[in-house]
């Protein structure tokens, strides 16, 4: 009762002094709720993404999780897979999308957007798989490329 009697009290005051628009706000058609297999799905799999990582100990003991196994060419976790091989994809896919921007009939518009896209995911998947082996051995290519 307290709750409801400070609530009007706050509104009371608050709308003095603002004067809201009368908006009516719905969500577009197209937008459904998912059912709750979905949601258990979706939740499901964050959850296994969250956990197929390693862990490590730090100086106090407490563990950390790792999704990268440092200083191991021949082992690592699974998630550090899954991460490899789709970049690994990515980079292929971008040569796909390279490769097909090539073709006579398409238009001006699309090769150059289909150009950036391919550059784009050759590029990142480079860089990423860059990124994992400098973390997985920090020392490595040292000398050639910064």
């Amino acid at each position: 009762m307290i709750e409801r009697a400070m609530e009007s009290v706050l509104e009371a005051l608050l709308f003095t002094f603002i004067d809201p628009p009368n908006v009516k706000i719905s969500p577009p058609r197209w937008l459904k709720m998912p059912s709750p297999m979905q949601v258990f799905a979706l939740v499901m799999q964050s959850f296994c993404f969250i956990i197929i990582a390693g862990q490590t100990t730090d100086e106090r003991g407490n563990a950390k999780p790792v999704a990268i196994m440092q200083y191991r060419v021949n082992g690592q976790y699974i998630m550090e897979g899954l991460a490899a091989s789709f970049m690994f994809s990515l980079g292929g896919l971008g040569f796909i999308i390279l490769d097909k921007c090539n073709n006579p009939l398409t238009p001006k518009l699309d090769r150059i957007m289909m150009l950036g896209l391919g550059f784009a995911c050759v590029l990142i998947g480079f860089l990423a798989t860059r990124l994992f082996m400098k973390i997985k051995m920090p020392s490595y290519l040292q000398g050639i490329i910064g």
